[in-house]
């Protein structure tokens, strides 16, 4: 038996094939989910609907993430439509390109609020509409990035979004783990999308990042998927509350540059 059999998952933000929530996506359709789809923006169904059909689902939908009255259209269509959900995957997350350049402390005050209240709001709004639709238990699964922890180079407000986008996660799965909902975030490397192609330098920090983590090689799409299925499967079934690093070992080093890497 697949590791998400008979489980249905709903999945927002896959806005193309490099996704992050796509390679999640993948890997869920690949152990046995049903899968139903919200996409950010009108442009993107042309991107999001031929993926969604490839996979056999029927529910594509539009949402704004910053618009209740949309989230509830949207929860109440997947009622209505599909009935209960076992997983819900938040990949979402923005800021403006001049936020995530030069100095933190230029960070102007709209810039904040719009990257708290689309990267870090959406995932609390989203669970809450969630539970109705999870009454015999769950998974929820958000993205994080190790920002969160230490300092990188124009990551940022967005790094405190992630900061604060986990102390959210951890807070949702102590009040909906007695609902027998799990909590949970993915925290990978560098991979390239289209959200990390307006973080300033990611090129030269997706450059280097072999030479450096320790099993000296990049993330996939594949890599954090499968991560994202073991997580919402029975077999994480205690797992709640907790951030998965998948970056190769990255997160466990010091400050060193590439060049006092090598092999031994």
């Amino acid at each position: 038996m697949k590791l998400l059999e008979g489980k249905r998952a709903l999945i927002f933000g896959v806005a193309n094939d490099h996704s992050i929530a796509w390679g999640i996506a993948k890997a869920m359709h690949k152990q046995g989910a049903e899968l139903a789809f919200s996409y950010a923006a009108q442009a993107l169904e042309r991107r999001v609907r031929p993926l969604a059909e490839s996979m056999g689902s029927t529910f594509v939908e539009q949402c704004d993430v910053t618009d209740d009255e949309q989230i509830e259209a949207v929860f109440k269509k997947v009622a209505d439509e599909l009935g209960n959900i076992d997983i819900l995957v938040h990949a979402v997350a923005f800021a403006g390109r001049e936020e995530l350049e030069g100095h933190f402390h230029k960070t102007t005050r709209e810039g904040f609020r719009v990257a708290m209240e689309v990267s870090v709001y959406s995932f609390l709004a989203l669970a809450r509409a969630s539970l109705p639709l999870m009454p015999d238990g769950g998974c929820m699964l958000t993205l994080t990035f190790y920002a969160s922890e230490k300092v990188f180079p124009n990551y940022n407000v967005m790094a405190v979004a992630k900061s604060a986008l986990e102390s959210t996660m951890r807070y949702l799965a102590a009040d909906l783990g007695p609902r027998g909902i799990r909590v949970n975030a993915i925290s990978p490397g560098p991979v390239r999308t289209l959200s990390a192609a307006g973080v300033g330098g990611f090129k030269r920090m997706y450059r280097d990042f072999p030479e450096i983590a320790p099993l000296r090689r990049h993330i996939s799409l594949e890599d954090i998927g499968h991560s994202a299925v073991w997580l919402a499967s029975d077999w994480a079934r205690n797992v709640t509350g907790e951030v998965l690093f998948v970056d190769s070992g990255y997160n466990i080093l010091g400050a060193f540059s590439p060049n006092e890497t090598s092999d031994p």
